[in-house]
């Protein structure tokens, strides 16, 4: 009989003990019912004493302390208007404004115009004939005079008529757009992201070889011993790939295509309006290398021709503001030589009779030139054993006469530049 009231009693007390917080929850419940009814009650009983306001009195109060002029609407208005933008002088909101107006997540006045989608705000890897923003940001920084609203408003060029038609902005517009183009100097133009994909397959290899070692020699998790045998196998062998082509790639810039100061295209110049190269490269006949072309040489046909297809005024312009401020165009080498090796174009452009695609490509199908030989040891040793050079009626290799003779006599047809040479070390090595 006591067994069973202890147990009534043990049962009863561990019962409530667990369900004590469950019925705690509709006391609290009803609790915060009352207690918004009660905070409510004093809004909305008698709404006319706290919502209703009396706006004669509040006009007659911001009369009796404001001047005159300030109390009608339409004279705010007006001095809102007269106060010019400032130049420099931006908000962050103004800031935020700017960008959505250029990327076209807000409208101008004028409709919807989505700046971004033509003049990008991130690096390309393909040419793209629009300006970039951020050049936009330089030029407008560089020059006081420099009006977004004019250029908008009263376009000069066909392209900015056909790109921008129906487009007009305003003086606040203006200012917007003026204070992203402060961020996007701030900014920079910015990089792009490389992709290692080499990289990440060398070291995941090195992180599964180390895995297999730390479980064959320490953990032993993997019974089969095969598996760590396989993954360390295929891992050297990768490892030693990689480090055979990478040893025969340094210093090799196949591929190489830098940004220039001038979106040059190869193909309008060479291969559209068939320039030839020793116009722009002239002292590519008598000298160690192919000159960059001087902003003069640009002139002779851009004095001219000031809008281009493709590219409107803007980087023509850049010529004309490089000539204004008398500072070289800052073009950048694609392809160069280790220091220690000799090359000459006088002697295989002019002597040789090389052409220009031998080892520079098909540059009149380029718009972006870039490197496309590796231009190698083993790759000038090949050219100069399989290519005959331009040996009868050449006055550069008369003073070969044991090898006039042997053409004359009929012992050869041809002539390589390796037996004139080109197969020397110190002929390139000296």
């Amino acid at each position: 009989m006591k067994y069973k009231q202890h147990m009534k009693k043990f049962f009863l007390k561990n019962t409530f003990g667990w369900a004590k917080p469950f019925l705690l929850l509709p006391a609290i419940s009803l609790c915060s019912i009352f207690i918004i009814a009660f905070l409510s009650l004093g809004v909305y009983a008698n709404p006319a004493d706290t919502l209703q306001v009396n706006h004669g009195e509040i006009t007659e109060e911001i009369t009796d302390t404001l001047p005159q002029e300030a109390v009608t609407e339409e004279a705010v208005t007006e001095e809102a208007e007269e106060l010019p933008f400032v130049r420099g002088e931006y908000t962050s909101r103004q800031i935020r404004r700017g960008e959505r107006l250029f990327k076209g997540l807000v409208p101008f006045g004028s409709g919807q115009h989505d700046c971004a989608s033509c003049h990008y705000t991130q690096p390309q890897q393909e040419i793209n004939w629009n300006p970039a923003a951020w050049e936009m940001a330089v030029l407008w920084s560089e020059n006081e005079d420099y009006s977004i609203m004019d250029i908008m408003n009263n376009p000069v060029s066909m392209r900015l008529m056909e790109d921008h038609a129906g487009m007009t902005i305003t003086a606040e517009e203006q200012h917007q757009l003026e204070a992203y183009y402060s961020k996007l100097l701030e900014e920079g133009p910015g990089k792009l992201q490389a992709h290692p994909v080499r990289a990440f397959i060398f070291w995941g290899f090195g992180v599964l070889m180390l895995l297999a070692l730390i479980d064959l020699i320490i953990t032993r998790k993997i019974k089969f011993k095969g598996i760590h045998i396989l993954v360390l196998f295929v891992g050297i062998a990768v490892h030693g790939q990689f480090a055979m082509a990478e040893a025969q790639n340094l210093g090799r810039t196949v591929g190489y295509a830098p940004d220039q100061p001038i979106k040059f295209s190869h193909l309008i110049h060479a291969g559209e309006n068939e320039i030839d190269c020793n116009y722009c490269h002239f002292t590519a006949d008598y000298s160690m290398t192919a000159n960059f072309p001087s902003n003069n040489v640009c002139m002779n046909c851009h004095n001219v021709v000031r809008e281009g297809t493709l590219s409107g005024r803007f980087e023509i312009n850049k010529i004309h503001s490089a000539v204004e401020k008398d500072e070289p165009l800052e073009w950048i080498r694609v392809h160069k030589l280790p220091d220690h090796s000799f090359f000459s174009h006088a002697q295989h452009v002019n002597a040789g009779k090389v052409d220009c695609s031998d080892c520079h490509g098909q540059v009149e199908e380029m718009h972006i030139l870039k490197q496309v030989e590796d231009l190698s040891m083993g790759w000038c040793l090949s050219c100069h054993r399989d290519s005959d050079v331009d040996f009868l009626d050449n006055p550069y290799f008369e003073i070969y006469e044991r090898l006039h003779e042997k053409i004359r006599n009929g012992e050869i047809d041809g002539v390589t530049a390796a037996e004139l040479g080109g197969e020397d070390c110190m002929s390139c090595h000296y």
